[in-house]
């Protein structure tokens, strides 16, 4: 007996795209400013449409919290691990980050996390591990950016690299900051030598 299985009509529409559609209405209204008429209507999807692929609201945010750490949060730290010589790669990844403060193509500026998604920590569940976890990653990888340095014998090797990813970290969420205030990137790229030189002092 042959048994066909039945396939699901295909999505109408780009899965990634919606998400980031979804994460500016977060971003410009917060969690419980945004609605579901504002999230579909920006997504241009039908509500049984987002349910179907995201869950409900907080699954929807939750998603856009994941789809932002994986993919804009990234961009400045590959930029910083692919580039060999260290003050080109703080240079570029401090560029890279004011850039995405500046120039998001969501038309938000600032850092999604920094701007609006901490102020739904300990309202929304799942949030606050997220954010916590995003924290710590990021640090890790910035700490471990100097330390391969250290390994080279490029930096001392007493040269403390945690403190100084913590730093690192603190200067991006400064120039996010910056960024949401409407400072422009020309503005902020006037700092850049002066912050690779302090984040490099013995």
């Amino acid at each position: 007996m042959n048994v066909t299985k039945k396939i699901g009509r295909p999505r109408a529409f780009d899965y990634n795209t919606a998400l980031l559609q979804a994460m500016a209405v977060f971003w410009e209204k917060g969690y419980d400013g945004a609605s579901m008429r504002d999230l579909t209507g920006a997504m241009g999807i039908t509500g049984p449409s987002l349910y179907a692929a995201f869950g409900d609201k907080r699954g929807l945010y939750l998603k856009t919290i994941d789809y932002y750490c994986s993919a804009d949060a990234c961009t400045p730290l590959v930029a910083l691990e692919g580039e060999e010589d260290i003050e080109k790669a703080l240079r570029a990844f401090l560029s890279e980050i004011i850039r995405s403060a500046t120039e998001h193509e969501s038309g938000a500026t600032g850092c999604f996390l920094a701007s609006s998604v901490v102020a739904s920590v300990g309202q929304v569940d799942g949030v606050a591990e997220r954010v916590e976890a995003a924290i710590a990653d990021t640090e890790h990888r910035l700490a471990a950016r100097f330390e391969r340095e250290i390994e080279k014998g490029t930096l001392d090797p007493d040269f403390p690299a945690k403190s100084r990813a913590a730093l690192l970290f603190d200067i991006r969420q400064g120039y996010m900051f910056k960024g949401r205030a409407g400072w422009s990137s020309e503005r902020m790229l006037e700092e850049v030598d002066s912050r690779v030189e302090m984040l490099l002092s013995a």
